[in-house]
């Protein structure tokens, strides 16, 4: 039996006697020196046990009185072996760290010399064991008890010079850095093939860098000391050689301390392998962690997703790989876990009894502008389905997790993905959108991109129904739309609720009983809100009913400007959580629902439906939803 108490620390444990009754008395009283006094908080009342071994262990309540003289014997019993579990737990936990850092061939780990003063001798441990704990041991166990103060977080962007790095990845570290979130000691190192210096990379970064967290205050002192601490270093990709000289640079900045270092790979997907090599043999914390995050896409199918996969795990660890998925960092799509589980009007809902369809809807306003050479090689399906949309899927039909740890949330989506029917043709919807003129103005056509090919046949608009074969969702229709060029920019979650049975104002809708439905929208963005279309009398004589909104406007309920994604995901990989990060089975189960669908799309060349630029789509993906008797929810009048 375990107690605690205030006057006792934490680490203590009131642990039952050895088996057998007691042979001997403690010829002293008194605590000894090495071990706190008795806490007054102790076991008072007790009810004799049958076996010999839980004697004196059966409690009944617990109050606080002066300890007695049989307590007193037992605590100073029980002291010393409190002192060997320490050692043995701290040990256990050392050997643990130890086997799960990866080895990689060819990169040493350094050892911190270790004080004899601070080596645990078990020589001590009445049970005769004479090995004491190692300083590599020492040095694992260190890298949990060091202090912030003690350890330097290094940053490195691969890919510095690209445009992600530039629009997204600087601003967001500035973002955390005027917020007080990154550690007192950290560098960011820009890194790529281009010739820079450190004053270039400054003033480069420095046009993407803006206040816009408090417009009020003048951020430019804050500016001015984030960029210097923003050094560059220029090398090839693949090279070992020159990340060892980016290995010697982060050791100079990080002076000594423990350092933990983050890789962001701001690359394209064919040069991650020969990145994580380098990086894992020639610039990795000798001394700490060291972690890599890779963006999407992660490969083109299941087999290229599993090559890759394979190549990153000759060189880190599952644990040390942080895929990500931008979209699970936006505010909606993290706070919709919280609205299904923390609210009791909407878990019990939360099924086939009482949704008909979910609906998730991602589109764009503009076309691929010049960039379609990249979009080419992928389409829609590839850059917004597979991950963003089924992404939220998993997340909104998951079961209730064990706990919020990492782990247990990723184990449920994955049940989710594995319970999904592979995509079948019939249930697609693809189209390509076309030149259209309208108020005078021209928009071109996906294949007037210079970047594209004239014939291609890369879809631009693609809608999907899908399902989940388990208890909670079997049979409802889960539709996807995800397209460029289409007359808004939105991405949102649609809950559909079946119609009320026997509906006692149902003639007052007429024959459109959908009109009588009720809505769930989370609009993830733009104008991030959460609404629920209730039915209501619009007050007067007569009887005339009305839907209207339960409205959170966030930008109204909240004044706090909403983080980017990219902050959030980052403080995340620097924190080591990986709740909002892709597990490699994960990405396995999702990539098995498209692959299919993919290959036969491009293996009978299947060619997409034309829509007008700006349009609402192809008129197929309306065939697609009414076959389901559902309707989108986006096109409605109210939206």
């Amino acid at each position: 039996m375990a107690f605690s108490s205030p006057k006792c620390p934490s680490s203590w444990f009131a642990l039952p006697p050895s088996p057998g009754p007691r042979s001997r008395r403690v010829a002293a009283a008194s605590p000894s020196p090495s071990c706190p006094p008795l806490p007054r908080r102790f076991f008072s009342e007790k009810i004799p046990s049958q076996s010999p071994r839980n004697r004196h262990w059966n409690v009944v309540s617990m109050h606080e009185e002066e300890p007695g003289s049989e307590f007193e014997d037992l605590w100073a019993l029980a002291c010393p072996s409190l002192k060997i579990l320490d050692a043995w737990l701290a040990l256990i936990k050392s050997v643990i760290i130890h086997i799960s850092r990866p080895k990689t061939p060819g990169h040493k780990a350094a050892t911190v010399p270790v004080s004899p003063e601070k080596e645990i001798d078990l020589k001590k441990v009445e049970n005769g064991v004479s090995s004491a704990i190692s300083a590599e041991e020492h040095r694992d166990l260190a890298i949990l008890n060091t202090s912030k103060k003690d350890s330097t977080v290094s940053i490195t962007v691969v890919g510095a010079s690209g445009d992600l790095a530039k629009k997204k990845i600087f601003p967001a570290l500035f973002a955390l850095y005027y917020e007080d979130c990154l550690p007192e000691h950290f560098t960011i190192f820009g890194y790529a093939r281009s010739k820079m210096t450190d004053a270039e990379l400054r003033n480069m970064v420095s046009r993407t860098l803006t206040c816009r967290i408090d417009k009020r205050e003048n951020c430019s002192e804050k500016m001015e000391q984030f960029l210097s601490r923003c050094f560059y270093h220029s090398g090839q990709y693949g090279s070992e050689e020159n990340f060892a000289e980016l290995d010697k640079e982060l050791n100079e900045h990080e002076a000594g301390r423990l350092s933990n270092r983050l890789f962001y790979l701001s690359i394209p997907p064919n040069i991650f392998i020969d990145v994580a090599k380098c990086a894992s043999k020639s610039a990795s914390s000798a001394n700490g962690w060291t972690r890599v995050i890779v963006e999407k896409p992660f490969g083109r199918d299941s087999e290229s997703s599993a090559a890759l996969t394979r190549g990153l795990k000759q060189y880190l660890v599952e644990d040390q790989i942080f895929r990500i998925d931008h979209y699970l960092g936006k505010e909606l799509v993290e706070n919709l876990s919280i609205l299904r589980f923390s609210n009791l009007v909407f878990e019990p809902l939360w099924s086939r009894q009482y949704i008909r369809n979910v609906q998730l809807i991602f589109s764009e306003d503009f076309g691929t502008e010049g960039r379609g050479g990249y979009f080419d090689n992928y389409g829609i399906i590839r850059d917004i389905m597979q991950n963003h949309l089924l992404q939220i899927l998993a997340l909104f039909a998951m079961e209730t997790p064990v706990s919020l740890d990492a782990e247990d949330i990723r184990n449920e989506k994955v049940k989710v993905l594995r319970s999904m029917r592979p995509l079948q043709l019939e249930n697609v919807v693809i189209g390509q959108y076309k030149s259209h003129t309208k108020g005078g103005i021209t928009y071109p056509a996906y294949t007037d991109d210079k970047t594209v090919p004239k014939d291609s046949l890369t879809p631009t608009f693609a809608a999907a129904a899908l399902f989940i074969d388990n208890a909670r969702w079997d049979g409802v229709p889960f539709l996807m739309k995800a397209g460029k060029a289409l007359h808004t920019r939105r991405a949102e979650i649609r809950v559909q609720f079946r119609h009320v049975p026997g509906n006692l104002y149902k003639r007052s809708f007429g024959t459109d009983l959908d009109r009588a439905t009720n809505e769930l929208v989370i609009r993830v963005q733009p104008d991030e809100a959460i609404y629920l279309k209730i039915n209501n009398k619009i007050p007067g004589l007569g009887m005339r009913l009305d839907r209207s909104n339960l409205n959170l406007h966030y930008a109204a309920r909240y004044s706090k400007e909403i983080p980017d994604a990219y902050e959030r995901l980052l403080l995340d990989a620097i924190e080591g959580e990986r709740r909002l990060f892709i597990r490699s089975d994960e990405l396995d189960a999702a990539w098995a629902l498209f692959t299919p669908l993919l290959k036969e799309l491009e293996e009978k060349k299947i060619a997409p439906e034309l829509y007008p630029y700006g349009s609402r789509g192809p008129v197929g993906a309306h065939y697609l939803a009414s076959k389901y008797n559902v309707r989108w929810g986006d096109l409605s009048s109210e939206h």
